[in-house]
């Protein structure tokens, strides 16, 4: 097996598109094609379905994708294994889920960086179930995510408990409400709240549904600021962590809200396929870093 080709049919699933594969590889776009047809001919399969716009592979193209990410994964391990200076080399695929991504793209990553300058990070942004399905798939290394508390990544997985993330509710300040509410007047109210797929989203739908609710969204919306700005403006109720809350621009127009028995809280982990192998100390300080992160807001 030619590496190479097989190196172009992994890019290309993983772009979505010939056009951003070969960008990626800095090939022509024929260059690329004609890789992936060379694998195709080698282990005798069609592992492209070319009539579907885009190009998704077929069912033997995910299965190859899926061995074909071990085999580099391999290859590079080996690489860095047998090097006399001991660097790690390569990819480092990491996913971050958009509450972790503020504070993984800063310290960690730069830690990270500086440890391993040869190491080529990619980072990539998701909801934390479709990040952890994508570690389970081998399509990234490691994953830093979000579950609701109480909820536990795959058994398949190594995971590392980073402790629970706490949230807070906000209203308008000029809203009239009692500092201290029950459920039931909660769910009178609209929420601004992330798109579907957040941790914290997830508690709040599975506390109403318990209870028999409902839990009326007003606005979805992924970037902080944006949902603390709508919910000053008294189109809602909102979630934000202390932090985050402290931080905004918008604090000063907003006040907390206490839910009798209800403190939602997310659990943040840290997970990746076993073994972990040449990336091994690149999760593990990776995973420190975060970690010391997530302690300091505690203290805050």
């Amino acid at each position: 097996m030619n590496t190479h080709d097989l190196v172009a049919f992994v890019a290309m699933v993983e772009t979505g598109s010939i056009v951003a594969a070969s960008a990626r590889l800095n090939l022509t776009q024929p260059g690329v094609t004609r890789r992936i047809q060379n694998l195709e001919e080698m282990l005798g399969a069609q592992l492209l379905d070319r009539l579907s716009k885009p190009l998704k592979p077929t069912a033997a193209g995910y299965e190859a994708y899926e061995h074909g990410r071990r085999v580099l994964r391999m290859l590079d391990d080996l690489k860095s294994g047998v090097a006399n200076d001991g660097v790690v080399r390569g990819e480092f695929r990491l996913g971050l889920t958009p509450f972790l991504s503020e504070m993984g793209l800063s310290g960690p990553l730069d830690r990270v960086r500086a440890e391993f300058p040869a190491l080529a990070v990619r980072v990539v942004s998701g909801w934390s179930p479709h990040q952890v399905e994508r570690v389970c798939r081998n399509e990234l290394d490691a994953a830093a995510v979000c579950l609701p508390d109480g909820a536990t990544p795959p058994v398949d997985l190594v995971t590392d408990d980073l402790g629970a993330q706490p949230v807070v509710f906000v209203v308008a300040r000029n809203m009239k409400i009692a500092k201290s509410v029950d459920l039931e007047c909660l769910s009178r109210m609209s929420w601004v709240i992330n798109q579907d797929g957040c941790g914290f989203r997830d508690v709040l739908k599975r506390r109403f549904d318990a209870a028999h609710l409902p839990f009326s969204i007003a606005v979805e919306a992924l970037d902080s600021e944006l949902r603390l700005s709508l919910v000053a403006r008294g189109v809602g109720i909102g979630l934000v962590t202390p932090v985050g809350l402290k931080r905004s621009a918008w604090r000063s127009k907003l006040k907390l809200v206490k839910v009798e028995n209800f403190d939602p809280a997310v659990r943040a982990w840290m997970v990746h396929r076993p073994p972990a192998g040449r990336l091994a100390r690149p999760i593990k300080t990776f995973r420190d870093a975060l970690d010391d992160e997530l302690q300091a807001l505690t203290r805050l």
